[in-house]
């Protein structure tokens, strides 16, 4: 596959609410070009208001998201689709529908006006069925599966639409902590070798500083700080961010930012 055509998406002054209460309140926010970008923040802090608004799911009181310098508003449907892939927190899957059959509505926006699948669209669904571990549910009904393979198969849907940008929120819901990594690593694995530009909200900190380059913590619908995670993730911010008391020290494995809680009953020990 080739390698991801660079894009510019920003939010300039953005505000999103829900009748006529602002959740985000005036951003400007740059997403870096062919990197990982990791949203985290407490809950209610807008996170997943802020990704629907990148993603066009909802329309913003003021302000704009853009989109190679164009307000987003302005591309047709598929257009906005061969570029960005959503995958929003609930999707819900029509009825009866098989996984090889969701996944490959990942492709609908690169088919032609006939829309005929091409054997470039079996192939990259079959890729991405065995990337995400989804190939053994491939006959089987969406409903039938638990939460864990479901968001998988929601994974396997949003890769195969093979977009230079992928929005994702909290894609590793429902997962254990093997499947977590799994996901992460199936993300970092397309960023780094195809050069896709991913964005996406996280609750765990910890992952989220592993995983990223570019983190963003948001609070009260504004953003906290915005950085190289060596720089964010520190005791301050998470402390005023999420009213946690914590020490930051580095992880082991991937010597990213550790926030490790302290709690009241061992406050004394620090």
């Amino acid at each position: 596959m080739t390698r991801s055509a660079p894009h510019s998406l920003r939010a300039e002054s953005l505000t999103l609410g829900y009748d006529g209460r602002v959740v985000i309140d005036g951003l400007d926010l740059e997403i870096p070009d062919g990197r990982i970008t990791s949203i985290v923040g407490p809950n209610a802090s807008g996170k997943s208001t802020l990704l629907r608004g990148l993603a066009r799911l909802i329309r913003p009181e003021s302000g704009r998201v853009t989109l190679d310098g164009r307000d987003i508003r302005s591309y047709g449907a598929r257009d906005f689709a061969r570029r960005v892939a959503v995958l929003p927190q609930q999707p819900v899957s029509p009825d009866g529908v098989l996984v090889a059959e969701l996944v490959a509505r990942g492709r609908h926006p690169h088919r032609g006006w006939f829309g005929g699948r091409s054997s470039d669209d079996d192939r990259i669904v079959a890729e991405v069925l065995e990337a995400t571990g989804t190939a053994e549910l491939a006959g089987r009904a969406v409903s039938e599966l638990s939460g864990g393979q479901r968001q998988r198969v929601w994974i396997a849907m949003a890769l195969a639409q093979r977009a230079d940008i992928v929005l994702l929120d909290e894609p590793t819901s429902f997962l254990d902590a093997s499947h977590q990594l799994e996901l992460l690593d199936l993300l970092t694995d397309s960023n780094r070798d195809h050069g896709t530009t991913v964005v996406m909200v996280l609750h765990e900190l910890n992952l989220a500083a592993r995983y990223a380059d570019h983190l963003v913590v948001l609070d009260g619908g504004r953003i906290a700080a915005a950085g190289a995670p060596g720089d964010v993730m520190t005791a301050e911010t998470v402390g005023g961010a999420f009213g946690l008391e914590c020490v930051v020290t580095t992880d082991p494995v991937a010597g990213s930012p550790l926030v490790v809680p302290i709690g009241r009953f061992h406050r004394g020990e620090f």
